[in-house]
């Protein structure tokens, strides 16, 4: 059996959701994908997301079984019914030995009403107290659909939080901004409908007023996800959300896809655009250790807005992210050596 590779000051794990083929075949139970994590030889811990109704008994001793520590810990939310789950994760996470809890936070509340900023950061702080007595703390995760999906109100609610000397913790997942450069539907559900560049300047790499670049200098980003995708594609037809719209195109194949496994034609130049940006952050990680993500779950998933629908393998892409990861992360520090 294969042990970890070191993480070398880089430590790269997997969201569980990702270790399966494609939904088209049956889903393998919890010890075999800890199996295949362990065989993969290529991640230093599990992030894992609340199921309802699983028992999570057995993890401990997967946990130890597998000699794969649950890194990241975490959920989805609405302010307003899932206080107690929250609190619930929280001390879950501790217990598991997970010290960072990943939180998505819906945009509306219980009742359908928007959540405001002050909403937001308010339950951030409970998380916080929460999260400290357990021993694993708080990253709101910057995604569609929650209240962050509205990106300069990371912003706003960083500066209340600061009034209660609090910093905020996000986690990164660059999929998130970069699918909706030159994109006009997603463009406006971000409020950036009147960008004159399809976005760039605020999303991309390359922006100098760029989201991610300006959390990533205010020591906010504390945890990041690695899922490539591919700028203005319009959607995911090959899966259609609860709702019945299409699913949307946060998820690009990193590897090749075979044929009549993806839903467009692929091409290697597609991703240019987010591995530069994972560069970039990596870059910083390397420079800056302690105003950086801590480490990386590499997150190729199905479902409808993501490889849902699709054929290819998302465990093979998972796998060469995660070295490709280590490859880039070895090949900076090689070059900062050499000065």
């Amino acid at each position: 059996m294969n042990r970890p590779l070191p993480s070398n000051g880089l430590p790269v794990g997997i969201n569980i959701d990702g270790v399966l083929v494609h939904d088209g075949l049956p889903v393998p139970d919890a010890p075999t994908r800890f199996a295949w994590i362990r065989e993969a030889g290529v991640f230093d811990y599990v992030e894992k997301n609340i199921a309802p109704g699983e028992d999570f008994a057995p993890y401990f001793d997967w946990v130890e079984q597998y000699g794969l520590p649950i890194g990241v810990f975490g959920g989805i939310f609405c302010a307003g019914r899932d206080e107690a789950l929250m609190r619930w994760g929280l001390r879950t996470g501790g217990r598991l030995g997970a010290r960072l809890f990943n939180m998505q936070l819906f945009a509306k509340q219980a009742d359908g009403q928007p959540l405001s900023d002050r909403q937001v950061a308010d339950c951030f702080l409970d998380a916080m107290a929460h999260g400290s007595a357990a021993g694993c703390l708080p990253a709101l995760e910057v995604h569609v659909d929650m209240w962050s999906e509205r990106f300069e109100r990371v912003e706003a609610v960083a500066e209340l939080l600061a009034r209660s000397n609090v910093a905020l913790r996000l986690t990164l997942d660059h999929s998130h901004l970069l699918f909706k450069i030159d994109n006009p539907d997603e463009l406006a559900l971000s409020g950036l409908q009147d960008a004159d560049d399809g976005g760039r300047s605020l999303l991309s790499p390359k922006g100098a007023r760029s989201f991610y670049r300006q959390w990533l200098e205010r020591g906010w980003v504390v945890h990041a996800h690695a899922r490539s995708v591919a700028p203005g594609i319009p959607g995911n037809p090959a899966m259609r959300r609860a709702d019945g719209r299409p699913g949307r195109a946060i998820q690009y194949p990193f590897v090749e896809p075979g044929p009549g496994e993806f839903h467009r034609p692929w091409q290697e130049e597609d991703l240019a655009v987010w591995k530069s940006a994972l560069r970039d952050m990596l870059a910083w990680r390397q420079a800056y250790p302690g105003r950086a993500p801590g480490q990386i779950s590499c997150e190729f998933i199905p479902f409808p807005d993501y490889g849902g629908g699709a054929r290819y393998d998302i465990w093979r892409n998972n796998i060469a992210c995660a070295r490709w990861l280590r490859t880039e992360w070895e090949r900076l520090g090689s070059q900062a050596s050499l000065g």
